[in-house]
């Protein structure tokens, strides 16, 4: 297995934000959003979204549940410029708050959320427990959580091809930040190493695919 390789936090060059915010994730997307409405509609009302890009997985939330109520954090003012667009021009300006924000310290009240998200954000930390400690903060009780991040692949040849398999036709800055991530994410023992010093028992991790990993459950 290789070693973990940490990458740069904050995607703050309007260069780098442009490449992610146009490439295609409308599958990837969807299906994190279909997942989470099958599991846990009910628990949808006040969410929290930690690393939220361009704003994608929250737009597509506010279009199945209209009465949602989204705040969505990224610490990239970039990338909250390219959100922030995104929302106003599809008209979720009522549903979907964006803030630019840091892990660790969001400022939002303890306890004041029903659910909190995140999409490929956890492999972007320095000190992955920053975001764990921020989730035991910040969420209601019986709220839930619902994580899906990038997976490290066995060795660097491995995340060449998974490179090549997912984003062969993308813009060669996006493929280049696709693969430093895998090199950057965690495997599923260190996630489970992280839930368990963080006292999160009740949350579960699992692979769900050959590149991603799924952090879930009801607090």
């Amino acid at each position: 297995m290789t070693h973990r390789i940490p990458e740069k936090e904050i995607m703050d060059s309007a260069q780098n934000a442009i490449a992610y915010a146009s490439a295609d994730f409308i599958e990837v997307n969807q299906n994190f959003v279909d997942h989470l409405v099958k599991e846990y509609s009910s628990y949808l009302k006040k969410v929290l979204d930690i690393g939220t890009g361009p704003a994608d997985i929250p737009i597509q939330l506010a279009k199945s549940i209209p009465n949602i109520s989204i705040t969505a954090v990224d610490g990239s003012g970039e990338m909250i410029k390219i959100a922030k667009e995104k929302v106003q021009s599809q008209g979720f300006s009522n549903q979907i708050k964006l803030l630019e924000a840091y892990l660790p310290g969001l400022p939002f009240s303890p306890h004041s959320f029903d659910a909190i998200i995140s999409n490929s954000l956890l492999h972007h930390l320095p000190n992955p427990m920053v975001l764990w400690e921020e989730v035991k903060l910040l969420a209601k009780r019986n709220s839930i959580v619902f994580i899906i991040d990038l997976l490290r692949p066995k060795s660097k040849e491995i995340a060449k091809n998974v490179v090549e398999t997912y984003s062969k036709d993308e813009h060669l800055l996006l493929k280049e930040d696709f693969y430093n991530s895998l090199l950057a994410a965690f495997t599923l023992d260190e996630v489970n190493q992280q839930l368990k010093s963080s006292g999160l028992t009740n949350l579960s991790a699992k692979i769900i695919s050959d590149r991603h990993l799924l952090i879930s459950g009801i607090l």
